[in-house]
């Protein structure tokens, strides 16, 4: 039924295996950059709702300590707002800087190699 194994097969075989185990890892692809800025825009999301929520639950609290209720429910919805976008913005600035570095870099790179 089952025959024994070409050994000319298995020596190939062997052969190719140590030629891959050798060779160096292959380079990391480009194809995640894709996801990645789809995490950095739900990240963004997130802090801008996180600041509001925030706001709101401070504006609710005070609210119903003081029995104003809409009134610090709305000053404090704004600042979460506010704070939100201030947090967003500071996410984007330092991105910007991060890929500015990474640019700045891949010339330097670049420069030394001619």
């Amino acid at each position: 039924m089952a025959s024994e194994p070409d050994p000319d097969r298995l020596r190939a075989l062997e052969a190719r295996l140590l030629q891959v185990k050798g060779q160096a890892a292959p380079a990391k692809t480009n194809t995640v950059k894709g996801f990645s800025q789809g995490e950095v825009a739900w990240r963004m999301v997130i802090e801008l709702v996180t600041g509001m929520l925030l706001g709101m639950g401070i504006g609710y609290g005070l609210d119903v300590l003081i029995g104003t209720l809409p009134v610090f429910l709305i000053i404090f919805s704004l600042f979460g707002f506010a704070a939100g976008v201030k947090t967003m913005l500071g996410t984007a600035r330092q991105l910007a800087m991060k890929a500015a570095d990474r640019s700045g870099k891949g010339d330097a790179a670049e420069d030394k190699g001619n």
